[in-house]
């Protein structure tokens, strides 16, 4: 019998996952290059779903906000393509990269195209798109994350955006490198501030899963009652995340896992499961891949369990 012939107990499968991952802590590292996520407590551990339908499920910290770090790329990307359409993709690719996320060498060998927008050049690429749209861009970010979230308290953290600004030379050499090659457009001081403040926003496990409910619903989001996005914008978003989002180990997540998610080095996870819910997780500690280590354990068991998974 098939998960969809069955009544799955979520909230019971992610009581049984918060036990069962004890024993994974302390073989990650929090992520220490930035200053102000260094003294996050490790042993935090969040988890959420939310189904198509609206209903949530939480475990452990899912309530409690952490730093969505690289996971805002996907909603940028979601603006981008509201705005810009296809046109996106003549600024960057969809094919993994094989390199390290803030890598430079591909950068330079492909003439300032990054691999695709989930890389942090592809990222800055991307966001500098947005910043040529009229008005104040921090903004349009903070606004389109709260509608979302249903949650007009979410920000960015003003000192987690200085520690990764003060500390943001590797970006601002990709930025200056794509700038050289024309696929930058705006002042790259301006840029990196923007794109500090878009990774230093902070939402909980439950907030990251509302907002992905349009990926899941092919647009449409039941906590919204509208298409955020256009069911062909989902699909084509999801299937950039199964195959570059997290990483340089997209490979062994599609193999342990099976759904497209988006990591970010605050430790969380975002994952969609198309047509069904979507689940993010969130822990602090880092494998040597800049994912949650614990994170990818608990999605692990949970596809497991439930059965939920694109393939």
């Amino acid at each position: 019998m098939t998960d969809k012939a069955r009544v799955v107990d979520y909230q019971g499968v992610l009581d049984y996952i918060a036990e069962a991952v004890r024993p994974q802590f302390g073989k990650g590292r929090v992520a220490d290059y930035i200053p102000a996520l260094a003294d996050v407590d490790a042993r935090k551990f969040g988890m959420a779903v939310r189904l198509v339908d609206g209903t949530l499920y939480t475990v452990g910290d899912g309530l409690e906000r952490f730093s969505v770090q690289s996971i805002s790329k996907l909603f940028v990307l979601e603006l981008a393509m509201q705005h810009f359409g296809d046109m996106v993709w003549t600024r960057v690719g969809k094919e993994p990269s094989g390199d390290r996320f803030n890598s430079m060498m591909r950068l330079e060998h492909e003439r300032g195209i990054p691999r695709n927008p989930f890389i942090n050049p592809g990222a800055l690429a991307t966001l500098d798109l947005v910043m040529g749209l009229k008005g104040d861009t921090r903004h349009r970010l903070r606004n389109y994350l709260r509608f979302l979230a249903v949650d007009e308290t979410v920000d960015s953290n003003a000192t987690v955006a200085r520690s990764e600004l003060d500390h943001a030379h590797t970006n601002r050499a990709l930025a200056h490198l794509m700038k050289a090659y024309g696929n930058i457009d705006n002042d790259v001081e301006d840029l990196m501030e923007t794109y500090c403040f878009q990774c230093a926003m902070e939402m909980n496990c439950a907030e990251l899963a509302t907002a992905a409910l349009p990926l899941a619903g092919g647009g449409y989001s039941s906590l919204h009652d509208t298409a955020v996005i256009s069911k062909n914008q989902a699909r084509r978003i999801n299937s950039v995340m199964l195959t570059c989002g997290m990483y340089d180990s997209v490979g062994s997540f599609a193999y342990r896992v099976g759904l497209p998610a988006k990591s970010g080095v605050g430790g969380g996870i975002l994952a969609v499961a198309p047509g069904r819910m979507t689940i993010c997780v969130w822990s602090p500690e880092l494998d040597a891949f800049g994912n949650s280590y614990v994170g990818t354990a608990a999605l692990e068991l949970f596809t497991s369990m439930t059965g939920v998974s694109v393939f």
